[in-house]
């Protein structure tokens, strides 16, 4: 089969293809070609090195997205995007990345398959950010989709574009919406949730975090191990079962900053919570505050989603995954 991965530079694509590597068979099949695509050169593990090749694409620059068609992939990992915080940040930049880009692969699948035909798996990473206060006490998959940030309107506008193109054969798509992975290891980006896995990595490592919103924020969580497993299940489930609403609320864990700061303390002592300082930020908790806090993820959860059920658990799967199992880094 062959396989392409949009945004195998980042977090969550580095660790995808360390799955794949260690896992042959894990996407569904033996892997003939893996197409690894991202601003920056994805580097691909030394077990795929047979079968890989890297480009450096910016999906959303002219004919990028027709060349990477052109190869008809049999399963496609969409997972490139400008973060939050920089999506507001960078309006522009926000809405041809996340937008026009995705539109663009998104034809360009449609144009392969007006040639002759081709249906590819089409997973899509998406974000609880599409929903937009005021929530329900846990939110279902089909509440409104009514962001409150352009990142948020992006994504819901590219699931829309999802729905749409797999309802009509052009591809057999899979949205994944994702909670706010955490612990994130390597170093802080630009998404606005960026400070729920700060707070725990720096301490985790010897090192002070800042922490910008009160203790109270409730968020929806799963860990870096758990979105892999949401994209390599995406991959291989039976879409027959989906029907329709092919965007999923993918199962997780409710928590408070308080919450999480608790398990620190339980997971690695009082002395590394002790690393974390309040340090207000306005803009940021303006941001947090229209974000959704819990999700009825049965649905998800039927269909074979899984996720961690509590944050003593998210934490030690960074200890073991980042840390050698070895806290102070």
């Amino acid at each position: 089969m062959k396989v392409l991965v949009i945004g195998a530079a980042g977090m969550v694509g580095r660790k995808l293809l360390e799955k794949v590597a260690a896992e042959p068979g894990v996407l569904g099949g033996q892997i003939d070609s893996l197409t690894l695509v991202d601003v920056f050169a994805p580097e691909a593990p030394a077990a795929l090195a047979g079968v890989s090749s890297s480009k450096t694409v910016d999906l959303s620059e002219p004919g990028a997205a027709a060349a990477l068609a052109a190869e008809r992939p049999d399963l496609v990992i969409h997972l490139a995007a400008v973060v939050s915080g920089e999506a507001e940040a960078d309006f522009d930049k926000g809405y041809r990345v996340n937008l026009d880009g995705t539109r663009a692969l998104f034809d360009a699948i449609r144009a392969e398959g007006l040639k002759a035909p081709y249906c590819p798996r089409m997973v899509f990473a998406s974000s609880v950010a599409v929903f937009g206060a005021p929530f329900p006490p846990s939110i279902p998959d089909d509440f409104f989709c009514t962001p409150l940030t352009s990142y948020g309107t992006q994504k819901a506008i590219c699931e829309l574009l999802l729905a749409d193109y797999s309802r009509r054969g052009i591809f057999d798509g899979v949205g994944i919406r994702l909670p706010t992975i955490c612990v994130r290891p390597g170093k802080p980006n630009a998404a606005a949730s960026g400070f729920f896995s700060n707070i725990l990595r720096e301490p985790l490592a010897g090192q002070e975090a800042v922490l910008p919103v009160d203790e109270s924020v409730r968020h929806w969580f799963a860990s870096p191990r758990s979105a892999v497993g949401f994209f390599t299940h995406a991959a291989t489930m039976d879409t027959s079962k989906i029907g329709p609403r092919r965007n999923l609320s993918m199962p997780g864990l409710s928590a408070t900053v308080g919450e999480q700061i608790a398990a620190l303390e339980r997971v690695a002592g009082p002395k590394v919570a002790a690393l974390i300082k309040r340090v207000p930020d306005e803009t940021i908790r303006g941001i947090v505050g229209g974000w959704a806090q819990r999700f009825d993820g049965t649905r998800a959860r039927e269909l074979g989603f899984t996720a961690e059920s509590s944050f003593d658990e998210i934490i030690r799967i960074h200890i073991d995954d980042e840390l050698g199992g070895k806290i102070g880094g």
